[in-house]
């Protein structure tokens, strides 16, 4: 009986212990929901615009323009921080609805962008789009 132990593994080996698979798998799912929620903390909820062939009619948006250096255009007409406010304030009391496009320069901040959208919506506007230029 000494020769013939319990413990030696002389035949092929008849199933797979998939406990450590499911450990090392559930590690990762954690990880990716950790990151995940971290991701979506720093991102700008933005809602664009409906498209021309939409069945709703488009409202006027609000256009807000950033240059190069900095400066702000509504409408094409150039203010400072607080005549934006007052415009924005101003439009949201015209329409509840309004959506605010942002076209900024390629080369100026974005700390100005972002700027410009917290301003709208400490105003109260929910829609938002930025301009860009399509590559071709």
């Amino acid at each position: 009986m000494a020769g013939n132990s319990s413990n030696t593994a002389s035949g092929p080996i008849v199933g797979i212990n998939v406990t450590p698979m499911v450990d090392v798998v559930l590690v990762l799912l954690v990880i990716m929901m950790v990151s995940a929620t971290y991701i979506v903390q720093q991102s700008l909820k933005v809602e664009l615009p409906k498209t021309a062939t939409s069945d709703e009619a488009a409202t006027s948006p609000a256009a807000v323009t950033i240059t190069r250096d900095g400066a702000f255009f509504y409408a094409g007409v150039p203010v400072d921080e607080s005549m934006l406010t007052a415009r924005l304030r101003s439009a949201v009391q015209t329409n509840p609805d309004v959506s605010l496009i942002v076209t900024a320069d390629e080369h100026s901040f974005h700390g100005s962008v972002v700027h410009v959208v917290d301003l709208a919506k400490v105003e109260g506007i929910t829609k938002f789009a930025i301009n860009v230029d399509r590559s071709k």
